[in-house]
């Protein structure tokens, strides 16, 4: 009786692991799951949202920071020529104002597109009482806020600016009260 205890206690020992068929098995249901949560989430579709969602709040404080500007001089900056997607003081020198420069005291930095190619396009018009910046959302008709669907501002044409002008079509837009995008 005692041996066939210790025969029961040595096969114990043996049994403690995993035997290759379970291992490959919950590597499978782990590998099934990942898979299902990535099509779900889909990361390529978040990292776009973000981006968007960028843009939008960049586009909202550079609205305000004109405000402030407009308060301060009763115009909005102006734009000249090929510099259109910068800001541009009324008083001479006439300095402009890009993204990643200062614009002191209305804004520390100028915001600029997350997207290395891609720009925010300001215009003004020339006696200054009306302003429009676009933007090229990512995700283009998927946002409710887009212009046309997803496709270019129609005010772009009205002022003469490429529907690429953005990087992208230039899809979204911020303007005075006024006036719509």
């Amino acid at each position: 009786m005692r041996e066939n205890f210790k025969f029961q206690i040595s096969n114990f020992k043996l049994n403690k692991g995993f035997t290759l068929v379970e291992l490959i098995t919950v590597i499978g249901i782990l590998g099934i799951l990942a898979a299902a949560a990535i099509t779900v989430l889909n990361p390529l579709e978040q990292f776009k949202k973000a981006n968007d969602s960028q843009r939008k709040s960049d586009l909202s404080q550079i609205q305000k920071a004109l405000e402030i500007y407009y308060q301060d001089n009763n115009r909005y900056p102006r734009t000249t020529g090929s510099l259109y997607y910068c800001l541009q003081h009324y008083v001479s020198p006439f300095p402009y104002y890009c993204g990643d420069s200062s614009w002191s005291p209305y804004m520390n930095v100028v915001p600029k597109d997350p997207k290395p190619n891609y720009r925010y396009v300001y215009w003004a018009s020339s006696d200054g009482q009306t302003y429009y910046i676009y933007a090229s959302l990512e995700r283009g008709s998927k946002d409710p806020q887009a212009c046309n669907g997803g496709g270019a501002c129609t005010s772009l044409s009205l002022n003469g600016i490429s529907q690429t002008a953005c990087g992208g079509t230039c899809n979204y837009g911020v303007s005075t009260p006024n006036v719509t995008p």
